[in-house]
């Protein structure tokens, strides 16, 4: 187990007391295994409370990753309110290096770049030609020898990690990149070799109008752009080879219904042969193409009823796996190697859900997740000569003796006769009649979803009483495109409608008590909470809200200062439909606060770049101009999101206690 706080410079204290095996390591997850059914029948019992510190520890690595040789595993942790990139021995399981960055930045992403080399995004707020906006810059270290490099231009852009093909020895990457989102895009070549002179690139595809993504094939060579047009048109450019000119062999568009949407999944080099995920029958798919002719060929995988959201695919073209979410993130291995040892992982690990999250090149190694809607889960390295388990960390050390909640996959018909999917988590030890309820809605909104897994803020809310229902609204992703298209233009409409609906069928269930429920939630979640408690104030006893949009218009501005071309041409259409007539004041908390009745937690991040802090600074001066008081929380180095520990602590806690005051669950 890892602790946080005992960080040294190559990170000496991440070592392990023990050896643990993957059957040792799995017993005290299997005594927190609690059915709901017989929770639910048996006499209430009390529950300990959980340390509100237990949920907030920030899992003390994330996002780890094997090296391509198997020799090497990064992972991403904080040390000293600073993200940090940490390196492990794969074979003893030490760390052995680290890579800071500054407060002030945020780790946006990281990967390998040959076996011993690790770009990673590096981006924060900053002034550009006098405008305060979203920046990212690319960066480069080198284990060998601990050197650290910028990659690309010096100037500060908007999308400088915009890595679109990384050379398998690590030697060079292509960026596609422009000086402003004004401009069209351009691919460069940058090394990555030691002290490189900066902003010397090699440009190898110059800008085309219109073009604003551009795709290379398994070798480097830049072989399609993709060109929105008005009217939801795409044009396709693509060329055979190198040496070939880019030439027009498609145009998608909404109004075919034979080829209105296809994604690129892999262009094969020296070939005109590749995949793409194409929408049949409302669904994605995995298929071949042709794409100098753009003749689709056979389906590779498709499921009937979700959405294949992603592959993996050799180099040669060979079809490896294919990913979708039903409830559950799921992977159809099409490799029968892969897919045997996944069967036995999963045969060592009854009960549990077991996820292969990172694997090296040639398959010597593996990351392998292991946890459960009520279990955070640990992590192991599959050793593939040996075929053995070995422990590496729990995500959250703290909570594996404890007893956490069962969550279920739920299902309720909107008035419309929309058919919504969720999520239901009950107390422990507590009969399922007549909760407390918190509803949750997840953020994006569109496209996004939840899913059947763990989530600290839902067990933190079920042990404190509160049953808790995350709706997968109208509009959210994974079911098609005719649900997530339902979303269209449903801000504060239809979506919150779903929100209602969740509610109504639990109480008519018996298991939500009408008098006692709240929503709580964050980014769009946190608009949701808000919006719940001034548009049906008969409904909802408080509503709490981080980082939460209070001012449409304002937050729409604020993102198309983000956007190219391509995407402010359909943004306000997704959003207002077809209703050209629609106010978004007419939906925006601050625009309607006078209507507040209902108790809010008001809280955000001033370093957040989504929402900006101006959208808390809105709704905290309408609010004392019309002489509404708010319960405010400011988090001064907070962003998006929480990146210490001590600061979604804190947002435990006040919510706690805010919850206790206006929503308070039974009696333990």
């Amino acid at each position: 187990m890892w602790n946080t706080a005992r960080l040294g410079l190559l990170v000496a204290a991440f070592l392990f007391a023990t050896s643990a095996s993957a059957e040792q390591a799995q017993k005290p997850a299997k005594a927190q295994a609690v059915e709901s059914t017989k929770a639910a029948a048996a006499s209430p019992k009390k529950t300990p409370l959980i340390p509100a510190s237990a949920f907030a520890s920030l899992t003390a690595f994330q996002s780890a990753t094997i090296s391509p040789d198997g020799k090497w595993i990064a992972l991403r942790t904080m040390h000293n309110e600073a993200p940090m990139i940490v390196i492990v021995d794969a074979g003893t399981l030490k760390a052995v290096d680290n890579v800071r960055l500054g407060k002030e930045q945020q780790l946006v992403w990281f990967s390998w770049a040959g076996g011993n080399r690790i770009l990673f995004s590096a981006g924060q707020l900053a002034d550009v030609f006098g405008v305060e906006q979203r920046v990212t810059r690319l960066l480069s270290y080198d284990i060998r020898d601990k050197s650290l490099t910028k990659v690309g231009w010096r100037m500060k852009v908007p999308d400088g990690d915009n890595v679109i093909y990384t050379d398998p020895k690590g030697q060079y990457v292509l960026l596609s990149m422009q000086k402003t989102v004004y401009e069209w895009p351009t691919v460069w070549r940058f090394s990555l070799e030691a002290t490189p002179e900066p902003d010397k690139g090699e440009k190898v595809q110059s800008q085309k109008a219109g073009v604003w993504a551009w795709f290379t094939d398994d070798v480097g060579t830049v072989r399609m752009g993709l060109e929105p047009r008005s009217g939801h048109r795409v044009f396709v450019w693509y060329r055979s080879g190198p040496d070939d000119k880019l030439r027009r062999v498609a145009k998608l568009t909404d109004e075919d219904e034979e080829e209105k949407y296809w994604d690129v999944a892999k262009i094969v080099s020296g070939s005109d042969e590749g995949f793409i995920f194409d929408e049949v029958d409302g669904h994605l798919v995995l298929r071949r193409v042709n794409y100098a002719t753009h003749t689709p060929g056979e389906i590779i995988y498709a499921n009937p009823d979700w959405d294949v959201t992603r592959a993996l695919i050799a180099d040669d073209g060979t079809p490896i796996a294919a990913f979708y979410t039903d409830d559950k993130r799921q992977i159809v291995w099409l490799d029968p190697e892969l897919r045997a040892i996944q069967e036995k992982l999963e045969k060592a690990m009854p009960g549990k859900d077991v996820w292969i999250s990172s694997r090296a090149d040639n398959e010597t190694r593996m990351l392998v997740w292991v946890g459960h809607e009520d279990d955070p889960g640990a992590l192991y390295v599959y050793t593939k000569a040996d075929r053995t388990l070995a422990f590496f960390a729990n995500y959250r050390p703290e909570l594996v003796q404890q007893k956490l909640a069962q969550t279920k996959a739920v299902a309720y018909t909107a008035r419309d006769g929309t058919e919504i999917h969720g999520y239901l988590t009950l107390p422990v030890n507590r009969p399922a009649k007549a909760l407390p309820l918190i509803i949750l809605p997840h953020g994006g909104p569109y496209g996004i979803r939840d899913t059947l897994s763990y989530n600290d803020e839902t067990q933190f809310l079920a042990n404190r009483g509160y049953a808790v229902l995350q709706p997968n609204y109208r509009g959210s992703g994974g079911y098609g495109e005719a649900f997530e298209d339902l979303g269209q233009g449903q801000i504060g409409r239809a979506m919150q409608d779903d929100l209602d609906d969740g509610m109504d069928w639990l109480v008519k269930q018996g298991i939500a008590d009408p008098a006692r429920v709240c929503v709580v939630g964050a980014s769009y979640g946190g608009y949701a909470a808000l919006w719940a408690a001034i548009r049906n104030p008969e409904r909802y006893r408080c509503a709490a809200s981080f980082a939460g949009v209070t001012d449409w218009d304002r937050q729409l501005r604020y993102d198309r200062r983000f956007l190219d071309r391509k995407d402010r041409r359909a943004f306000r259409d997704w959003w207002e439909d077809k209703d050209k007539d629609f106010d978004f004041d007419s939906v925006s908390p601050a625009k309607q606060v006078s209507h507040l009745t209902r108790p809010v937690l008001l809280a955000h991040g001033k370093e957040d770049s989504n929402v900006p802090f101006s959208q808390f600074r809105v709704m905290r001066e309408a609010a004392e101009a019309a002489g509404i008081p708010l319960e405010l929380m400011i988090f001064e180095e907070a962003g998006h999101g929480f990146a210490e520990a001590k600061d979604e602590q804190r947002w435990y806690e006040k919510l706690e206690k805010f919850l206790r005051k206006h929503n308070p669950p039974d009696p333990q």
